[in-house]
């Protein structure tokens, strides 16, 4: 039971985005007794997405605090080795599991569907809305949706994503604070034609890549993760059709299964197509709206964005619950206690781009030699602590339960 002195049931909160921050902040603040309503654009909770993993003591404390780890292990991918190919399907090295999976891994979608069942009867979920505008008054920030009726709560969080549209209303234009890192990524479903079962190939040629990988055992289908280097395009993120040709056009000729892969393209209605990008802004909150995850501090990939993001949702919660619902207490202590550790991530994201699509044949090589050595035996446990590091970045105060 919550401590009175915790007791946040005096609080309204509106949290945008019903991904993975969203619903981790509302299951946390819930726990304290806050009123939360979390409004997403999209019409139902989204299933799917990418397999996404969590790993080190950081992790898995939160986890067990908000009550899911079992959960999550429950419906765990139970993804294996993946194998760096040549052109014609042969070897070169295999990327142990805890590379690329952590301790434990599940789809994004999954992840939420099971913070959602936790939440649904003690938090307002609003879908198929959107936020119009803010207005942060002394008393509290009075909202306009697209659809709904204008309302006022005690605080506004921002856990919309990368793209995050609570961030341009009251941080500004997202070309402040978004780097684009000289890569680009794509994710589709593709037909599971060579029979892949929770394991991943990928091959590489200089300045592009391709993943396929079988993460629940489905005979019958697979995921395709395409990476190649850009210098900045310029497309409109609803249309999927131009998305289709800059890739069509980027992996023409692609050796191995490049050819399969974009036939299946034609006709994929789940395509992902996005920068390798970062967040950086100068702060996290402003007056009585804070960000949180990908809106404040993501990265496209490879920095781990979940991990931080539940773990960011776990210190604000605590934090407010500490100050007894003020939010300038509250706001900057997450900020000083988040922003190294989110920052730490982030600087591993920044090789996701060259690890899958290395410039050079020669840097491919040199990849490979590498990752063949971390993989061997004698540096496996060094390998296991290297991958953990920026995951484990942070000391974790006790928060009242």
């Amino acid at each position: 039971m919550t401590n009175k002195t915790h007791d946040l049931g005096h609080l309204t909160v509106l949290i945008c985005g019903a991904s993975v921050a969203g619903p981790a902040l509302a299951l946390n603040l819930a726990r304290y007794g806050a009123r939360v309503t979390v409004v997403e654009k999209a019409p139902a909770l989204r299933g799917g997405g990418f397999a996404v993993d969590f790993r080190g003591h950081v992790h898995r404390t939160v986890l067990t605090s908000m009550g899911i780890w079992d959960e999550i292990h429950a419906h765990q991918t139970h993804m294996g080795r993946q194998t760096v190919v040549d052109a014609d399907g042969h070897a070169r090295v295999d990327l142990p599991s805890e590379m690329m999976s952590g301790d434990v891994e599940i789809f994004r979608g999954e992840l939420a569907r099971i913070m959602y069942e936790r939440t649904k009867d003690r938090v307002e979920y609003v879908f198929g809305d959107s936020i119009a505008t803010l207005t942060d008054t002394p008393h509290g920030v009075d909202v306009t949706f697209d659809n709904g009726p204008s309302r006022r709560f005690d605080l506004v969080i921002g856990a919309d994503g990368l793209h995050s549209h609570t961030r341009g209303l009251v941080f500004g234009d997202e070309s402040r604070y978004l780097r684009f890192f000289d890569h680009y990524v794509a994710g589709f479903e593709v037909p599971n034609d060579l029979g892949l079962d929770r394991t991943g190939r990928l091959y590489s040629e200089p300045g592009r890549a391709i993943a396929l990988g079988n993460y629940d055992g489905d005979p019958d289908r697979a995921g395709a993760l395409l990476v190649f280097r850009s210098e900045r395009l310029s497309y409109d993120r609803r249309d999927t059709a131009a998305q289709k040709r800059i890739l069509a056009e980027r992996f023409a000729g692609m050796g191995w299964e490049g050819p399969n892969v974009l036939k299946a393209l034609e006709t994929a209605d789940d395509l992902y197509f996005d920068a390798i990008a970062q967040i950086h802004v100068d702060r996290l909150s402003q007056g009585r709206v804070a960000l949180l995850g990908d809106a404040g501090y993501g990265a496209t990939m490879g920095g781990m964005g979940t991990g931080v993001a539940i773990v960011g949702a776990y210190v604000l919660a605590g934090e407010l619950a500490l100050a007894g619902g003020d939010h300038r207490t509250a706001f900057a202590a997450y900020e000083s206690r988040i922003r190294d550790f989110a920052k730490g991530c982030q600087r591993t994201s920044g090789n996701a781009g060259p690890f899958f699509a290395p410039a050079t044949e020669r840097r491919i090589r040199s990849r490979d030699r590498m990752y063949r050595l971390l993989a061997s035996r004698p540096l496996a446990a060094f390998f296991k602590r290297l991958t953990e590091k920026s995951a484990t970045g942070i000391k974790l105060p006790e928060y009242p339960v």
